[in-house]
């Protein structure tokens, strides 16, 4: 029988792995090509023969997904397998259809053919959609894990925007370690925080390798916590999941993909921003848990805001930036840096969009949704200059950073700034501390 021809639909995360989980050493199939999205400058590169494996010795083409027909039909492709994460139902079927009429076979890959089994007890951590609060809910893990005396060690899902062979397995734990692996904004938004806790965090490209890497960590490990990426499934079989969804975007829960996977799959899901969301909105969220995942413990979850300075808001015309992916797939209209700038008195918050530049600029023709809030977008060294500019061009009193990281320390920000700082804390009972008793006492940490 002849291989089956595939092009991989992708984003630079999910669809590596599932090409090294499913595809790579497979005779079955030919992998022809990758396509891109939601990422900038992807695509016109190659998955690399490192890590394409013996199968592919000229390694696989990246292209943007916007040639997918004229690549089926050119390429005689027989299936295309779709692998990123955080599109409507509306447009994946979209997606689909391009597909159909191109004559290929549309394909989503599962849970069974592309989760890793550890050999340590793992949790995995995930959302319904980007920008719920995984990765404030994967800290508080940490954190309670810590204090019962283990050591954690946490892998985040992948962001390999860089040289794809030098990120084939990636260990933080040091701030200077970001540097060394020339990370973006997006990836030290996740990493940051892990590491100014103490704990270390692994990502990369092959997520198998990465798996025995944190295994066997030179510092120790005891559990794997498995911070997942936008609405994604684990790429690990988990011991217990927690999923977060969130209360601001009611009813996506069961309407974007692969979100529902990461909601009927769940142990747990934590309602997060409880503090900020109507009573409507939360009864929308239980009443979608209790349809699809009835037997799921639920925690209520609150993400209260604090800032470094609030002087720098009371009675200022400010400039809120916020995490870049919260605001453009993520399609929220409000972040950290929203919440703090009404709650500690700003009088006007200043649109950005007359004062972008460059790729900036780019950002808002992509994602024009976006409204009067600034994404800290930084994929790369032009990007985070045009992020730069863009923040000291912009006419306001001062600026509010509602990333997780300390911008001032990438870029030079010429206006009077603060940070924001919000973590999960959990309301009343069931809540994270007794679950994580009983999954220490079950395998007997």
């Amino acid at each position: 029988m002849s291989k089956k021809k595939v092009i991989i639909i992708g984003a630079a995360g999910r669809d590596f792995h599932n090409f090294n989980t499913y595809f790579r050493d497979n005779e079955d199939f030919n992998v022809l090509a990758f396509t891109a999205a939601q990422i900038p400058d992807i695509e016109g590169r190659k998955y690399p023969h490192e890590l394409a494996g013996s199968l592919y010795p000229d390694g696989i083409p990246i292209y943007a997904e916007k040639e997918l027909p004229r690549l089926i039909k050119d390429l005689e492709v027989d299936n295309c397998v779709f692998s990123y994460s955080d599109l409507p139902y509306n447009r994946v079927m979209n997606i689909s259809a391009i597909v159909n009429a191109a004559g290929a076979n549309f394909e989503l890959l599962g849970t069974k053919d592309t989760m890793v089994k550890s050999t340590l007890p793992l949790i995995a951590v995930g959302a319904v959609r980007t920008g719920c609060g995984k990765s404030q809910t994967s800290r508080r893990i940490i954190e309670i894990l810590m204090e019962k005396g283990l050591k954690v060690v946490a892998i985040r899902h992948p962001m390999p925007y860089g040289d794809l062979v030098a990120q084939k397995v990636q260990r933080f734990a040091t701030i200077d370690d970001l540097a060394k692996h020339e990370c973006t904004i997006e990836e030290m938004e996740e990493y940051e925080p892990h590491i100014v806790r103490g704990n270390v965090i692994y990502a990369g490209v092959d997520y198998e390798a990465i798996l025995r890497a944190a295994e066997n960590d030179p510092d120790g490990c005891d559990v794997i916590l498995w911070d997942g990426g936008n609405n994604d499934f684990p790429f690990y079989v988990p011991d217990l999941t927690v999923t977060v969804a969130d209360p601001h975007r009611p009813g996506h829960e069961l309407s974007y993909y692969p979100g529902e996977v990461t909601m009927r799959i769940a142990d747990v899901v934590v309602i997060n921003k409880m503090d900020t969301a109507s009573p409507e909105n939360i009864q929308i969220v239980r009443e979608s848990i209790a349809a699809v995942n009835p037997s799921a413990i639920v925690i209520d979850g609150a993400s209260p805001i604090s800032v470094e300075d609030p002087s720098v808001i009371k009675g200022k015309r400010v400039l809120v930036v916020e995490d870049g992916p919260t605001l453009t797939h993520g399609e929220m209209k409000l972040g950290a840096g929203t919440v703090a700038a009404k709650k500690f008195g700003a009088v006007a918050l200043v649109d950005p969009r007359p004062y972008t530049v460059g790729k900036m600029s780019e950002t808002f023709t992509i994602y024009p949704n976006i409204g009067t809030l600034l994404p800290a977008m930084g994929y790369g060294k032009e990007q985070l200059k045009d992020l730069e500019t863009t923040i000291n061009n912009t006419e306001c009193d001062s600026v509010v950073i509602g990333t997780p990281i300390d911008l001032n320390r990438l870029i030079n920000i010429e206006k009077p700034n603060t940070r924001v700082f919000y973590d999960l804390q959990e309301i009343g009972s069931p809540n994270l501390d007794e679950v994580l008793d009983d999954f220490v006492k079950k395998h007997k940490l």
